[in-house]
């Protein structure tokens, strides 16, 4: 039996329909959940010989790890922890990237009470600086790889609250680094639940936001969170007792905790984590294939790249659900990987502020080609205008999420606010509504589509128009690898839609290329929609997380525009 069904009350497939699901889907939890003793511990009691991962590594050696070995080595951390004098509600920041390290030094920080706060590996001193100070971090535990010690070590005389500093998968350098791995070693496999035991609703994890404009601002969830999750891992990735599940994520992000971990392990799934260095379509296919992945999840991102092969090269048999999210996704990859696969993409929406709060859920329903899908049980989502009021059916506005129907209650999942930044609390959730910073529009079904961020959204002559539908109609045109639409201005028109493209192999920017671009997205969407202006580019500007920096683009314009 799932381990999820203790808290839901009922299995999966025992929803007869999509209705069902929505109007009786329940979470119940102790006022003391913790997922790492109420989950991950019954888990190895219950099943202590199955698989919970197989991390693969660079070159390609697997390595399992049972459910009784993950709990081993989680009480041993937690014991080497608490003797480095890490306790309840200390800040402790993994900068772990894929190393397996990560999974039982988070869940030794849940046993003990204290916050784990994920950073990626591709941070350099400023990043540091700014997370440590912000964050009131106590102790970081690194990567060995790289420069990441050396970039931290360049932050620390600007942080005093970080008194401690460990080291994975080398021997620790020289400044008072300590060696995690040979502690754990040392440490004994006895561990007692410390007293006074956390309350769910106590802070659990904090993650800065990959947001496209400004600081990252630093997202606050309590230990209710991992429960979020059952709709993520069971009912959207649609996770299988003895499967394996296999999300493309840096742990760096809450992606990973969406894809690697909680939902999957609720489901009686084991999760792959490779570990690699640089994305490759062929390189993650061989492992798909190689290991038997049953389901699977990555950002659009890298579906563009993986519909570019030739899919059939690879024995995917064994994949049964594949899921996307992190940016809408083109509906022409979407139709090229059900081409080749014969497997149909579920889409989804969420932030690192929320669990799943949207999506396209088997068996009930079946993806909307270009539909973000439908809320999840738990969320109450709004299409709202600017002033919070909520819009018509194909009505344009901001995606909104409401708690003053629920009597101010949080869904299990959300976040509890900014930490120490009532002001951006305020700002993002007021009047009884989560204001998400993303637009859409819901259809008479009430199936929601997406438009794009709110600053992202172009006003030319009087019209809205979406980045999205013109970038999807743009990746529809063979010769169109990846692209960002924004607006410049114009004298008559307010602005003007700019297309900004990276090219596939095999073509090269020309006059003749931008006409038939142009006369393509007359074709496929409204004509007044298309890019009257058309740069090619070898590389798009991204975050750290890969999301598309529009911003970064209509910065640049801008200032060129200053200069003339």
């Amino acid at each position: 039996m799932p381990l999820y069904e203790t808290y839901v009350g009922r299995h999966r497939d025992d929803f007869a329909t999509l209705e069902d699901l929505r109007q009786n889907y329940k979470l119940s939890w102790p006022e003391d959940f913790n997922f790492a003793y109420d989950c991950l511990d019954k888990l190895a009691v219950d099943t202590p010989d199955a698989r919970a991962m197989v991390w693969v590594s660079r070159n390609g050696e697997a390595r399992e790890f049972t459910f009784a070995d993950i709990k081993r080595l989680t009480d041993k951390t937690a014991n080497w922890l608490s003797a480095q004098g890490v306790g309840k509600g200390d800040m402790v920041m993994l900068v772990l990237g894929r190393a397996y390290q990560f999974w039982y030094a988070l869940l030794a920080l849940h046993k003990l009470g204290a916050v784990a706060v994920p950073a990626t590996t591709l941070l350099t001193q400023k990043d540091y600086v700014y997370r440590f100070n912000a964050g009131d971090i106590k102790m970081v535990l690194a990567s060995g790889d790289g420069d990441v010690t050396r970039h931290i070590d360049a932050a620390l005389p600007e942080c005093p609250t970080v008194t401690l500093k460990a080291v994975i998968r080398r021997d620790a350098p020289e400044g008072g680094w300590l060696d995690f791995d040979r502690g754990v070693e040392a440490a004994s496999e006895t561990f007692v639940r410390p007293t006074p035991h956390n309350k769910a609703t106590d802070l659990m994890l904090m993650a800065f936001s990959s947001g496209t404009t400004g600081y990252p601002k630093m997202v606050a969830h309590d230990f209710t969170y991992p429960l979020g999750h059952i709709l993520t891992g069971c009912f959207w990735h649609r996770c299988v007792e003895g499967g394996l599940h296999f999300t493309i994520s840096d742990t760096g992000w809450l992606k990973s905790l969406w894809g690697k971990l909680y939902g999957q392990w609720l489901g009686g799934s084991a999760v792959l984590v490779y570990d690699f260095d640089r994305f490759s379509a062929p390189d993650i296919l061989d492992k798909v294939a190689a290991h038997h992945v049953t389901t699977f999840c990555a950002p659009p991102t890298m579906y563009r790249y993986i519909v570019k092969e030739e899919l059939a090269h690879w024995d995917l048999s064994a994949l049964r659900h594949v899921a996307t999210a992190g940016e809408a996704l083109n509906p022409e990859v979407y139709s090229n990987f059900y081409r080749q696969t014969g497997l149909k993409i579920f889409e989804g929406f969420g932030q690192t502020e929320t669990t799943i709060c949207c999506f396209t859920v088997a068996p009930w329903m079946q993806p909307r080609l270009g539909s973000m899908g439908l809320p999840c049980p738990g969320y109450d989502m709004v299409i709202c205008d600017a002033d919070g009021a909520e819009v018509s059916a194909g009505v344009t506005g901001e995606i909104c999420i409401r708690a003053d129907r629920t009597g101010g209650v949080k869904p299990a999942g959300m976040f509890s606010g900014y930490y120490r930044d009532p002001e951006a609390t305020a700002r993002a959730w007021h009047d009884g509504l989560y204001h998400t910073g993303d637009t859409a529009y819901r259809d008479e079904m009430g199936f929601l589509w997406y438009v794009g961020r709110v600053d992202d959204v172009i006003k030319s002559s009087g019209y809205r128009i979406g980045p999205f539908e013109v970038e999807s109609a743009l990746m529809e045109h063979p010769a169109v690898l990846e692209c960002a639409v924004t607006g410049v201005p114009d004298p008559d028109r307010g602005f003007a839609v700019k297309a900004t493209i990276v090219l596939g192999k095999g073509f090269e920017p020309s006059d003749e290329l931008t006409r038939a671009l142009q006369n393509h997205v007359k074709k496929v969407t409204a004509p007044y929609k298309y890019p009257r202006v058309v740069v090619y580019t070898d590389a798009l500007p991204k975050t750290i997380s890969g999301k598309i920096r529009r911003v970064e683009i209509r910065e640049q314009d801008a200032q060129t525009e200053d200069r003339k």
